[in-house]
């Protein structure tokens, strides 16, 4: 299996580190664009703005990458979810993470539900109940660059540096909840 999971909360460096990665070379699936061209987009959940998807059906869909000899990664906040060789984890601090999302125009209330889930470790705890090796890079202050070399390093399969534990914002709970 040479899939690999790329994730983490909305706003923490997914997409710009998947296209430094795809300029050095490496084969990066766009989740979201692969479960539209897929017809995996569900329903349209109003009250979070965001649409259902079925993980059996994408997980599914993936098989072909994961037969590949090829190391592919999936750039997608759900590609925790999904059977993977490894999960990286990409994590930022609640402020710039706020910052972030309120430069995309999310509003006061995706803004907080997001930095909440940041903040409450969510992605992580969810990739860290499969039995799959589990990684995290701290993109707050790094450039885009840095974060990619992180990835790449893991992905190389020296990934001791970016084991789980060493990002923890439960300082910041009082300013967010």
């Amino acid at each position: 299996m040479t899939l690999y999971a790329l994730t983490g909360t909305p706003g923490t460096g997914k997409s710009s580190v998947s296209e430094e990665l795809r300029s050095r070379g490496y084969d990066v699936v766009d989740g979201k664009r692969f479960i539209i061209e897929q017809g995996l987009m569900g329903e349209l959940d109003e009250a979070r703005d965001t649409h259902e998807v079925d993980l059996d059906l994408l997980n599914d869909a993936l098989e072909p990458f994961r037969s590949s000899d090829d190391l592919v990664i999936l750039d997608s906040h759900l590609s925790h979810f999904m059977d993977s060789h490894g999960i990286i984890v990409l994590r930022c601090a609640p402020d710039v993470l706020a910052k972030r999302l309120e430069a995309r125009g999310y509003g006061p209330d995706k803004v907080r539900e997001n930095v909440q889930a940041e903040v409450l470790d969510v992605i992580l705890c969810e990739a860290a109940e499969s039995d799959i090796p589990v990684f995290e890079v701290d993109c707050t202050s790094c450039s885009v660059s840095e974060s990619a070399d992180a990835v790449e390093q893991i992905v190389k399969g020296d990934g001791a540096d970016y084991l789980p534990g060493k990002t923890d914002w439960s300082a910041e709970m009082d300013r967010w909840f």
